[in-house]
C-alpha cells in the first residue's frame, strides 16, 4: 500500500522552517529510496534546495530533481512554482537554490542576450554552458524535450487542408488569405521570436484582422472548434495530445530550440559531483511526447505535479517507494 504525504503535514514543515529563519519553501518528506539510480545514497548528508518557474512541466521536472536528490539520500527542500524564468535562475545563480531544469533557447535569448538562435540544439547547449559558466552555474548535457513555439490545426480543418509544415502554410496564405486565421497570445504577436519573425523567414504577410489575440488555454479551444484554423502552442502542451491536434513542422527552422537541461549552482557541483551522474540517466528519458503525456496529467486530468513526478520515477524504475 502506497503512503505519501500531505500538504498539510509540509505545509507545516515550511512554516517551522521559514520561522527559523531558513529558505522559505517545503521539505520534501517522501520515504523514496535508490532504484536503478542513487545505490548507495552518494548525497547522503547534503541538504538541497531545488526549484522551478510556475508552470505545470518545469513544477513536474523540479518534482523529479527534487525526488532523484532525495532517493540518493539528501535532504531535500522543495522552492518549485518560483514567478517567471528570471526568479527561477537568479536563486540557482545566486545559491538560494542549487538545482533548475530550464532551458537552452531561454538562457540563449533571455538571459544571455543573444538574438540569433543556434540551430543545432547540442552546439546551443554548449554555447549556453560555456558562456553561463562565468555566472556560477554548470548546464548538464541536455534533452530532447524541447519545449518550443509552434503552430497547431485541428484534425478535421486539416482533412481540409492537408499542412505539413509552415511552407504549407505559407503557401495557402498567399492562395487564399482569408483562409488563415491564428490564434496567437500578445507576446508571440509582438515578439522577433514569434509571429513577426516567423512570417518574414517564411515570407508569408496575413492580414492584421486574420490574427486573434487571446490568452493561451483559449486558443486550444479556439483551434479544436474552428474558431481560428492555426493556433500558436507549446510543443509539449498536454492539451495537443488531448485534443486531437496536428503540430506544423518548423521545417525551415525558425523557432529556437528549448532543450530542457539540468541547471546547478556550480559550487553546488563541485561539491557533490554525483548529481551529474544522477541526473544523466533521467534527462535522457525526457522527451517531447513524454512532457507532453506527463503535462496532460497536470492540466487536462488535474493530476498534482509531485505525483505525476513520483509516479513517473517509480514507474521507469528510477527510485521506489518504501
Amino acid at each position: 500500500m502506497r503512503i505519501r504525504t500531505g500538504l498539510a503535514s509540509a505545509a507545516a514543515l515550511a512554516l517551522l522552517l521559514t520561522g527559523c529563519g531558513l529558505k522559505s519553501g517545503s521539505p520534501m518528506v517522501d520515504e523514496v529510496e535508490p532504484g536503478s539510480i542513487g545505490k548507495g545514497q552518494p548525497l547522503k548528508g547534503a541538504s538541497l534546495t531545488v526549484t522551478s518557474k510556475n508552470f505545470s512541466e518545469n513544477i513536474v521536472l523540479g518534482q523529479i530533481m527534487g525526488l532523484v536528490f532525495k532517493a540518493a539520500g539528501a535532504e531535500v527542500l522543495d522552492r518549485t512554482n518560483l514567478p517567471g524564468s528570471i526568479s527561477a535562475r537568479e536563486a540557482v545563480v545566486k545559491g538560494d537554490a542549487d538545482a533548475l531544469y530550464d532551458y537552452t533557447g531561454t538562457a540563449w535569448i533571455t538571459y544571455l542576450g543573444h538574438a540569433k538562435p543556434i540551430v543545432d540544439p547540442q552546439e546551443q547547449w554548449k554555447a549556453v554552458r560555456d558562456e553561463d559558466l562565468g555566472n556560477g552555474v554548470t548546464w548538464l548535457p541536455p534533452s530532447t524535450l524541447d519545449n518550443t513555439y509552434a503552430l497547431t490545426i485541428s484534425k478535421k480543418n486539416n482533412a481540409k487542408y492537408h499542412l505539413k509544415n509552415l511552407s504549407d502554410v505559407a503557401a495557402l496564405a498567399k492562395k487564399d488569405p482569408k483562409a488563415v486565421t491564428v490564434c496567437v497570445e500578445n507576446e508571440f504577436a509582438s515578439r522577433d521570436d514569434g509571429l513577426p519573425g516567423m512570417q518574414k523567414h517564411y515570407g508569408m504577410k496575413l492580414p492584421a484582422a486574420n490574427i486573434k489575440k487571446m490568452d493561451a488555454g483559449i486558443i486550444y479551444t479556439q483551434v479544436n472548434s474552428g474558431g481560428c484554423l492555426l493556433g500558436e502552442v507549446y510543443t509539449t502542451d498536454g492539451r495537443i495530445k488531448a485534443m486531437n491536434l496536428d503540430v506544423l513542422e518548423d521545417d525551415k527552422q525558425f523557432f529556437p530550440n528549448y532543450n530542457a537541461s539540468p541547471l546547478i549552482h556550480t559550487a553546488t557541483l563541485e561539491k557533490y559531483p554525483e548529481i551529474a551522474s544522477l541526473l544523466a540517466p533521467v534527462t535522457k528519458k525526457l522527451t517531447t511526447p513524454l512532457a507532453q503525456e506527463l503535462n496532460s496529467k497536470v492540466d487536462v486530468d488535474g493530476e498534482d505535479p509531485h505525483e505525476v513526478a513520483l509516479d513517473w520515477l517509480v514507474q521507469e524504475g528510477f527510485i521506489q517507494e518504501n
